[in-house]
Parts: structure tokens; sequence; C-alpha cells
């Protein structure tokens, strides 16, 4: 076991001269001095001390305990993990050609070590000996817990499979990660290849000011006159919700409703060979589909469970989508997909005198951010403080530290705001290094928010500041997990809990004491008005059957492509069976050309593969445990306290149906949703 606990430093001492910052975990994160040929040297190293700790965990003759059975063969990939973990995130927020050649060379190497790992018979057989040992059976609590976990996944991973079975999970998932790899690269490198020039200010008409003067300078930022748009949120969102300009709204819609859909950067035919590839691993392992082998250990448990919770709710929904659309229809009696968000936008305003872009002048992100740190103080008594000289991928980015109230160090964290070219699109939370028995955590959020203006002032529209929250909770899971096991700890839960956190902390922006806390106008200094943030709350709800149908469409692509769907005439392609699908849920008519499945990273180029339903899953159970906050006055240290203690802090040491219920003190219920989100009768 010497061998498995000697330090990375220690092995460096064998390398004179060779200056690779991935080579040694250290902190702060030298994120400032990786380099794209610091990649492969690194894997390489970590891979040969890998295979070299692999090795004498096999040779160990000692009779199988805690420590040189389930800790030693966690150890075995550690550094592996950590260094390439660093790696992929790099590649998502900083990519460069140059970065992109040697991950793509790096990932491969990484992908099959691990996969051979879960499947290594000598290893599950020392564990397995292990769980049979009178220490084993008389475990309990988060030990007895992890145990559990780890045979259950390795009675998933195809380990008790005859050798050429092995072989065929092993070179399945090879090409499943290489297929992962390929589609979100096609996603950025289409979604940058798209920029659209307007030379006259008079064809931007409707457009606020700040997004007229956004595509200014981004048009400036390239060296050219006039206005710059692209598929990024920020530039993106406001001419489809403003611009009186149908032609413009209709080019960026086609173009963002393609992405990823033509060559050089065409996702069907990866799309078609990762859900064959999919369906053959469900069948090898077991599984009738892929969506069953995925929700096994989840809160749903069953493919068919998954599709019977969102077929109940849309048909709860479907009456208020289908008045709402009628609606639409009256306004836009022709309409087309890139005329939805602007006559929605349209008869918000006439009916709640209301504009979304009225709210951006109080969400400036330095107070928003103020604001949020003084929520999680309230709720939780922690401190949130940015750090200064701190390494960091972008210039914008910025970290910060967590402390409890006694000054313990809790988590560091990263933050990178903004969108760009080599970032790709939407927001996450990732941990980086997960630690127990007290040890700190060190995370990171991303979004692709409303960039700075010309004064550097980032002002966000009320859907960002969400999103922001959102993440945020992500990484309070995190933060406040304090087992004493790291393999359970943060966000390490069931897929269809993991958004209770972060899904808590939306609610907390549609509240009064937490706004008026930090929302003053930007220019006046004058707090948010009661006049604006009643119609703000007002029309919470306006479309809300439509944006619910919405969400409802992705969920039910994802778990019928994973269940139903079969590679046949009857079904046709992938790309036109999600065309005829989500149709049903959409108020306008879907456009040949569109493609649901091309830019659906989520779900072919991140984790949510049957299991994007987890959004409204989980969207259940965070309306129904706001309402123990709402009931104790919202800002609540009681409440905050109890969270903390039932479910942020306990990763998955427990069931998650076990920490909902520790909290709630009973089941989730289901109409809490519906009735947040006023799609219930009224009587």
């Amino acid at each position: 076991m010497k061998l498995m606990r000697t330090t990375l430093l220690l092995s460096l001492l064998a390398l004179p001269g060779f200056s690779n910052p991935l080579l040694q975990y250290t902190v702060p994160l030298p994120w400032d001095q990786i380099k794209p040929e610091h990649v492969v040297p690194a894997v390489q190293h970590h891979l040969k001390q890998a295979e070299a700790r692999r090795l004498a965990f096999l040779a160990q003759t000692d009779s199988p305990t805690w420590a040189n059975s389930i800790v030693a063969r966690d150890l075995i990939a550690e550094d592996l993990q950590r260094t390439f973990s660093l790696i992929t995130h790099l590649n998502g927020v900083n990519s460069s050609p140059a970065l992109r050649k040697e991950f793509n060379v790096a990932q491969p190497l990484v992908n099959r070590f691990l996969s051979a790992l879960a499947l290594d018979p000598a290893i599950y057989a020392r564990v397995k000996a292990y769980a049979a040992t009178p220490e084993a059976i008389a475990l309990t609590g988060p030990h007895q817990r992890y145990l559990v976990v780890t045979l259950d996944d390795y009675r998933r991973s195809g380990v008790s499979l005859s050798p050429a079975d092995r072989a065929k999970v092993l070179e399945l998932r090879q090409e499943l990660s290489k297929l992962q790899t390929q589609y979100a690269q096609n996603s950025l490198d289409s979604l940058n290849a798209v920029e659209l020039l307007v030379a006259d200010e008079a064809d931007l008409a409707g457009l606020p000011l700040p997004a007229k003067q956004a595509a200014a300078a981004s048009a400036k930022s390239k060296g050219i006159s006039g206005y710059r748009f692209t598929l990024q949120a920020p530039s993106y969102t406001p001419v489809m919700a403003y611009s009186e300009n149908a032609a413009l709204r209709e080019k960026l819609y086609r173009a963002q409703t393609s992405i990823a859909s033509r060559p050089p950067y065409d996702n069907r035919p990866l799309v078609t060979r990762t859900l064959e590839l999919r369906r053959q691993l469900a069948k090898l392992l077991g599984y009738a589909n892929f969506a069953d082998y995925q929700t096994e250990l989840r809160m749903a448990k069953t493919g068919q469970n998954v599709k019977d919770f969102l077929g109940d709710l849309e048909a709860k929904t479907r009456p208020f989508f289908e008045a709402e659309k009628a609606t639409l229809l009256k306004s836009a009696p022709d309409r087309h997909g890139w005329d939805t968000a602007f006559y929605t936008q349209k008869l918000r305003q006439e009916k709640f005198q209301f504009g979304s872009e009225e709210l951006r002048p109080y969400f400036e992100l330095d107070r928003t951010l103020t604001g949020m740190f003084a929520l999680v103080k309230q709720l939780y008594g922690i401190r949130v403080t940015e750090l200064k000289n701190v390494p960091v991928w972008h210039p914008l980015v910025r970290a910060y530290c967590i402390d409890d109230e006694s000054g313990t160090a809790l988590a560091t964290f990263y933050a990178d705001f903004f969108p760009r070219e080599s970032k790709r699109s939407g927001a996450w939370m990732n941990q980086l290094l997960v630690g127990e028995n007290g040890a700190p955590h060190i995370g990171l959020i991303v979004l692709n928010a409303t960039p700075p203006n010309a004064a550097g002032k980032a002002l966000l529209l009320h859907r960002e500041v969400s999103t922001l929250y959102h993440e945020f909770g992500h990484l309070l899971h995190l933060a406040l997990s304090a087992g004493p096991l790291r393999r359970l700890n943060g966000t390490s839960v069931a897929w269809d809990f993991v958004e209770l956190p972060s899904q808590l902390m939306e609610n907390f922006t549609w509240e009064k004491d937490v706004l008026k806390t930090f929302a003053v106008h930007d220019e006046t200094g004058e707090p948010l008005p009661d006049a604006l943030f009643k119609k703000m709350t007002d029309a919470r709800n306006f479309g809300a059957g439509s944006s619910q149908m919405g969400q409802l469409s992705r969920g039910t692509l994802d778990i019928l492509l994973h269940t139903d769907y079969q590679p046949n005439a009857d079904y046709g392609t992938p790309d036109a069976y999600g065309r005829q699908l989500v149709q049903r849920f959409s108020a306008a008519k879907i456009e040949p050309e569109e493609c649901p499945v091309c830019n659906f990273s989520h779900i072919f180029a991140g984790g949510y593969a049957a299991g994007y339903y987890s959004y409204k899953w989980a969207e259940v159970l965070d309306a129904d445990a706001f309402t123990k906050f709402k009931s104790s006055g919202v800002i609540s240290r009681e409440i905050g306290d109890r969270f903390r203690r039932d479910v942020l802090s306990q990763g998955n040491s427990q069931p998650a149906e076990t920490l909902f219920e520790n909290f709630m003190g009973r089941k989730p219920d289901p109409g809490a949703l519906l009735r947040r989100n006023g799609l219930v009768k009224k009587n």
C-alpha cells in the first residue's frame, strides 16, 4: 500500500527540470500556467501512476479490510480523475484548436483506463470478498451506504459478464465517449459559425437600447461597423422577444434551431449512432432499454415511470397551453417559431404593462452577488468572500471562498459569468475537488449572462439572476456537504434529486424581502418600486402552460428516444422523429430544417441521457420544499439550518427519498408545482 500512498510530489523528484502544472494538484489551482502541450504528458504520467497502483492493489495478500479494499481501490485513479477534470473544464470554457487537439488525444486514453478499471474482475473479487467479512457486515451509516453503492456500480458495470461481453462493453463505452466529444465540438463550432450583420439601425426597431449597444460593441470587437448578432443567448434572446423586424427574427431563429444539422458540423449521424450504441449497451447489461438502465437507482426507478410522470404533467398542463395558444393565434394568425416570443412579449406588455427589460437596471451583477451572498449568510450562517490575485483561466473569471460562522473554510469556487467564442453555451456547476471529514471543497459555476456594457457594468435580466441562483444552489450542495466519504459528498446524488438545491434557490429571486436587499436602479440608486415588483410577480405565470410544455417536450423527446424509438421506417430518422414529436408541444409550426436532436447537448454531450425529466421531477420537490420557507417568513435561519442538516450536508449518504422526507416530514406533494405555476383550475 506504500506505493499507492506515495505522493505525486515525490514522484516529480524523478523528473528534474520537467515543469508541468498538471503533474501535481496544488491549491490554488494553476489555471494560468496550464498550456495545451501539458495535457498529454500529464495524462500519460497519471495513467502510469494509476496502473502501478492497480498492480499494487492486486498484489496484496492481507485479508480484505475497508482500508486495503475500498479506500485503496478509490485511490487507484484519483489523481488521474482530478487532473482530467481540470483539462475537461478548460476544454469547455477556453477551447482552442491546440487544446482541442490534445484533449482529443488524451480523452480516449483516460476513458479506456477508467472503463477497464470498472470492469476489472480481480478488483471486483476483492471488493466482494471484503463485503462478506464481519467488518463489512457491521458497517453502519455512510460507510454501509457507500459499500452498497459500490456493489451496485459493479453489478451495473458488466463486470460479471463473460470476457468477450466485457470487451464489448468497453468498446461501446469508448465509442460513446468519442461521439459525445465530437457532438459537443460540432455544437460549439456550428454556433460560432453564425453571425448576422445589420448596417442600418432602422432595421432594429423595437430592440432595447442595451441589446443594440451590445450588438454595436460586438461588431466593433471584430473590426466592422454596424451591429453584429450571434446565437449566444444575450445576443439572440432580445431579438426574438423585441425586434419588430420579422426577417431578422427569422434568420436568427432558423440558424438557432438548425445548429449542428449540416456539414461540416453535422450531429445527425452522431445522434443515430449514439442511440444505437446505447441500445446495445443496455441489452448487453440486461436492461430492456437505456432508460431503464439510467433510472434504476434514481427516484423514478424505470423509464416507464418517467413516461407516466411526464404524461400526467402534459395532460394537466395541456388545457392551459391550448388556451394560451388560442390567444397567441389571435395576435399572430400566421405565426412561425420566430413569432412566438415576440408576440408573447407583446401580450404580456398589454396585459400587465410589463416587459422583462424593465428590470435590467435593477440587477447589476456585483450588487446581485452581494445580495445572494447576504441571503445564504442569513439562511445558513456562511460567509462568501472574493479572493484577489488568484490564478484564473480568463481575466473576467472570479474566485471566492466560503467560510462557516466559526471561520472554518468550507469551499473555494470560481465563477465564469460571460459568453465568449471559446466557451460552450449554457450554464453549469462542476465539482473539482470534493473534500471529506471537514476538508474544504473546490467547485465552479459557469453562466453565459449579459456581458458588461461600455461602463463596465453587467446588467442582468431576471431570468439570468434566476440562473445565477440556480447554479449557486448546486455549489452550496458541494460547499455544505459534510460527510466522511468524498465519494458520497456534494452532488453525487440521484440524478432526479440533484436539481432540488439549485431549483430551490430560484424561488428566492421572486421574494420581495430578498430583492429589496440588492435590487436598486443602476443610475438613480432608487430601490425596485413596489409597483414594478407587483407587475413582475403578477406576470410570473403568464404563459406558464407554454413554458411548461416546452420543458415537457424536451423531457419527453429524451425519454422516448431511449425507450420507444427504433431506427426503422415507422419512426424515421431521429431528427424527423424529433420534429414530429415536438410539434405537439409547440404553439407554432415546426420548420422542416429544425433539428431538435442536433443541439440537445444535455442528453448527447452531457449526463442527462434519459434524465432530462429530472428538471421537472425536481421542480415538484423544490416547489414543495419551498413551502417550508414560505410558511416561516421566507428568510428563515431555522428552516435554512434544517435544509442544510437534512439535505445539503448529506450528499448521497442516504437515499434521496429519505433525505426529502427527513426535511419535509412527509412524502412529496405532486400538486405543489402546478399550484406554484398557476396551472390549476380555479373554482
